[in-house]
C-alpha cells in the first residue's frame, strides 16, 4: 500500500483517514475476528460515561428505509472498567486511538475528563449530544452557549487532543463549529445522529420507550455531507466527516467537501470489514487519477 492516503489530523497521523465511528464499533476486540482492525487509520471508542451506566429501556433498533433508529443510551462499562480492561489493547494496535466521552451533567464529564488524562491515548472525542438530565433532558450539543460552558470547561482540563462530535439537532451547527474553534478545540466531528421518529401500528405507539430516536445510515448523507461542507468553509481547525458513508465514493465526497478524516458507522453492521472496501476503493482512485496524495483533492469544492 502506497502512502496516498496518509493524513495527518490536528497533529495526529492516520495511515489513512478512515476510522470506525463511536458506538458501531465497541472497543475493536469483536471487529478483530472479521479483519485486521490495524489496516483501519483510527477506531473511535463506544461513548463513555465516568460511571458504568446500562442504557435505554425498550427497543433500541429499528430499521428503517436507507437507515437504522437507535435509542441505546449510552449503555457502557464506563471510563474505569475501560481502562482496565480495553485501552492498553487498543494501544497495542497500530492505529488511531480516539476515545469518546459523553456526560449527563457538567460535573460527570469532567469526571470522566479526569480519570482519561491520567492514560494515555491520540485523540479525545467530546460527545456534547448527550441529554444534560439537569435540564429536562434537552442536549447539551443544541445550543451553543450551553455547549460553550462545556467544551470552556473540558479544553481547561483536557490533557489530549480534544475533538467535539457535533450534532445535527443544532440550532446553528456552523456556530456551534465556530464556537469549538474559538474555545480551542483541535478539530470538530460532524455529524452525529438526526433526530427521529418511528410508530408501531399494531401496538398504536411509538416504538421506542423515548418517543424519540437518532437516525443514521445512507438516508443522512447528503444533509450530513452538507454540513461537513459548510462547517469546513468557517473553520479554521480540522473536520471528521461522518453520515451515512457507506462506500468508498462517499468517502471521497467527504474529503472533497472538506473533510480531513471520515469516520464510518452504521455501514459496519451491514458488511463488518465495509471499512477495508472503502479503503482499497479510495486508494484505487486516487491512483487511477494520478494523485499522490489525498490532500490533492481535499476541500477542492
Amino acid at each position: 500500500m502506497s502512502n496516498r492516503l496518509k493524513t495527518t489530523f490536528a497533529g495526529v497521523e492516520f495511515k489513512n483517514p478512515v476510522v470506525l465511528a463511536s458506538g458501531t464499533c465497541g472497543f475493536g476486540r469483536e471487529l478483530n475476528e472479521y479483519f485486521d482492525i490495524e489496516r483501519l487509520g483510527g477506531l473511535c471508542s463506544k461513548g463513555l460515561l465516568d460511571h458504568p451506566h446500562g442504557g435505554n429501556e425498550g427497543i433500541r433498533i429499528w430499521e428503517t428505509a436507507s437507515g437504522i433508529m437507535n435509542s441505546v443510551g449510552l449503555e457502557n462499562p464506563g471510563v474505569d472498567v475501560f481502562i482496565e480492561n480495553d485501552l492498553d489493547w487498543i494501544n497495542g494496535k497500530n492505529l488511531v486511538n480516539i476515545v469518546n466521552l459523553g456526560g449527563h451533567s457538567l460535573d460527570g464529564y469532567l469526571k470522566g475528563m479526569e480519570k482519561l488524562n491520567e492514560v494515555d491515548l491520540d485523540i479525545l472525542e467530546l460527545n456534547i449530544s448527550c441529554p444534560n438530565v439537569k435540564s429536562g433532558g434537552m442536549n447539551f450539543g443544541t445550543k451553543t452557549v450551553v455547549a460553550r460552558e462545556i467544551v470552556r470547561r473540558i479544553r481547561a482540563v483536557c490533557r489530549h487532543k480534544l475533538v467535539v462530535k457535533l450534532s445535527p439537532n443544532a440550532e446553528d451547527i456552523v456556530s456551534l463549529a465556530k464556537m469549538c474553534e474559538e474555545e480551542g478545540a483541535d478539530g470538530v466531528s460532524l455529524v452525529n445522529t438526526f433526530l427521529g421518529m418511528a410508530i408501531d401500528l399494531k401496538k398504536k405507539a411509538p416504538v421506542f420507550h423515548n418517543v424519540y430516536a437518532g437516525l443514521s445510515g445512507p438516508a443522512i448523507k447528503p444533509i450530513a455531507l452538507r454540513m461537513v461542507h459548510q462547517v469546513s468553509r468557517a473553520v479554521s481547525i480540522p473536520v471528521m466527516g461522518l453520515g451515512g458513508i457507506t462506500t468508498w465514493e462517499d468517502a471521497i465526497e467527504f474529503i472533497m467537501a472538506g473533510a480531513t478524516v471520515v469516520q464510518v458507522g452504521t455501514a459496519t453492521f451491514m458488511k463488518p470489514d465495509i471499512s477495508m472496501d472503502i479503503i482499497d476503493g479510495m486508494e484505487h482512485y486516487l491512483e487511477e487519477n494520478g494523485y499522490e496524495s489525498i490532500e490533492e483533492i481535499r476541500g477542492i469544492l
